[in-house]
């Protein structure tokens, strides 16, 4: 009974361990967030309240960006939704792991549902299928620590002292070293890689259209191809 009782804060630690790496590009991202957000016209508490609320690098850039071009609004929201749909495989890929926990810690669970804690945890829980529930829980929470808090701090730092930040420091690199250190090691099937491959190729041929549409149409046939292919193997084998 001693030795189960101590493998739930031995997840929390590990999870704490596999997400604090992040720090490194959370602390840059996350600065750069509250630095577009007062050059945007948002004050501190409002950065912050987007970052609380939303609580998705990508989708808040890109929310900012349209929103500063005076794109409607509906397109606004629509870009917002296509670019966090990967949240939605995120939460069927998570739900054979924690899909039995309370509605409460499932609904915690769905809000810190972020790039980094899920590439964490999808790896930890395949290679761990022992796993009870409540480890499961512990490792995730665990993840989240090192990232969600420092998401929150450091939008307000930036947007506090964002006019202060010299210009040569480049804080923007945080953002594609962020997304190639998460999307990298996920690439391990073919539909992965055509999935990654068609985005690729479709936003860069869509990027004349206004509003970044062509990031639209790219995320929603990514995936139309990646689950096509994914059919295709599954039939085949």
């Amino acid at each position: 009974m001693t030795a189960a009782l101590r493998r739930a804060p031995s997840a929390f630690r590990l999870g704490l361990k596999d997400g604090a790496p992040f720090i490194l590009v959370i602390i840059p991202f996350a600065t750069l967030f509250g630095v577009v957000s007062r050059e945007a016209g948002l004050d501190a508490f409002e950065a912050l309240a987007f970052s609380v609320a939303v609580i998705a690098g990508a989708a808040q850039f890109t929310a900012l960006q349209l929103l500063n071009e005076q794109a409607p609004l509906l397109i606004v929201l629509a870009t917002a939704l296509a670019v966090n749909l990967r949240m939605a495989m995120y939460s069927a890929s998570l739900t054979p792991h924690l899909g039995a926990a309370p509605v409460w810690k499932r609904a915690l669970v769905a809000y810190f549902l972020v790039d980094q804690v899920y590439a964490c945890s999808a790896v930890r829980f395949e290679e761990n299928p022992h796993w009870r529930l409540d480890q499961k829980l512990a490792y995730f929470f665990g993840a989240v620590l090192p990232v969600c808090p420092l998401w929150y701090v450091f939008t307000v730092v930036g947007a506090l002292v964002g006019a202060a930040i010299p210009g040569w420091m480049a804080l923007d690199f945080a953002v594609p070293i962020t997304f190639l250190a998460l999307i990298a090691p996920m690439l391990r099937t073919l539909a992965h890689l055509a999935a990654a491959l068609t985005s690729i190729v479709l936003a860069l041929a869509l990027a004349f259209l206004p509003y970044n549409l062509g990031l639209l149409l790219a995320a929603v046939a990514a995936m139309m191809v990646g689950a096509r292919v994914e059919l295709m193997m599954r039939s085949e084998a």
